[in-house]
């Protein structure tokens, strides 16, 4: 029997099953999920397209094409199909990321055109929280934000992100897309830090967030502060803010070799249930 596969943009009156290919896997599709929850699915609003694979006109498989090539629920055909459009319409994002298995495919089939890139990060383990930790005190300097802390704020976010991903976000356009984002996080409540002497020695933000899943990001400590327990207390400050106030099941990615973070991670109740991957250009 023939089977009957199409590869098109997702049109915005399709919302609700884009809804059902991302709740199947809430966790590893938390930061797709939670855009287009917040800008539904049209372009503009959505800072992308998003593709979908379809099978017997049913939707089963979607890719986010914005900033990031992000890649949904994706099995070998979907792969295949939304390798070729990315690859006809070209590189226009600034990473690949996703589950570690359609992301490598997806990687495969882009790097003879779109190669080579600036880093491949093969294997981040991705580990997940539902509960406190027994016996970790959170630190009670750790907290939220305020809006006029932002100059406080910004040189700890630069710092980190220049660390993690090996370029400044101030490059390009001066930083203004990076600290319209911060600035977003912080005015939402889910930006937090210990703050010593008007200086940042720990922070982290709850970046991506559903009703099902949220996801930590920008976890941070002074180099100066390291291997002294801020992040194990910290992170557990920042744990019980989201299980309290915000999703029942805690996410974060980490890179492998990050030997010291994984272990602090541990310590704050965080278990390894898959990994993701990640391709910078």
């Amino acid at each position: 029997m023939l089977t009957t596969t199409t590869t098109r943009v997702v049109e915005p009156h399709e919302l609700d099953d884009a809804l059902a290919v991302l709740d199947r896997e809430p966790v590893n599709n938390a930061f797709v999920a939670a855009r287009v929850r917040v800008s539904g699915l049209d372009p503009w609003r959505l800072g992308g397209e998003m593709w979908g694979w379809y099978h017997r006109g049913r939707l089963e498989s979607l890719c986010y094409a914005g900033a990031n090539l992000v890649p949904v629920c994706a099995g070998p055909e979907a792969v295949r199909a939304f390798a070729e459009r990315a690859r006809r319409q070209g590189r226009r994002c600034s990473s690949v990321v996703g589950p570690a298995g359609p992301t490598a495919a997806l990687w495969a089939r882009l790097e003879p055109h779109w190669g080579p890139a600036r880093e491949v990060r093969r294997h981040q383990p991705l580990m997940v929280a539902d509960r406190m930790p027994a016996g970790i005190r959170p630190d009670p300097y750790v907290r939220r934000v305020r809006k006029d802390e932002m100059d406080v704020l910004m040189p700890a976010c630069v710092a980190m992100f220049t660390e993690e991903v090996g370029v400044s976000p101030l490059a390009g356009d001066g930083g203004l897309i990076y600290q319209a984002r911060v600035a977003e996080l912080v005015g939402a409540g889910r930006s937090f830090a210990r703050i010593e002497d008007g200086r940042v020695v720990f922070k982290a933000e709850i970046g991506a967030v559903t009703s099902q899943a949220c996801q930590i990001q920008g976890v941070w400590v002074a180099p100066d502060r390291r291997g002294r327990g801020l992040s194990v207390a910290g992170m557990a400050a920042v744990l019980r803010y989201a299980l309290t106030e915000v999703s029942p099941v805690v996410s974060l990615y980490v890179n492998d070799y990050n030997t010291a973070a994984r272990a602090a991670y541990r310590r704050v109740g965080f278990r390894e249930v898959g990994a993701f991957m990640s391709v910078l250009f």
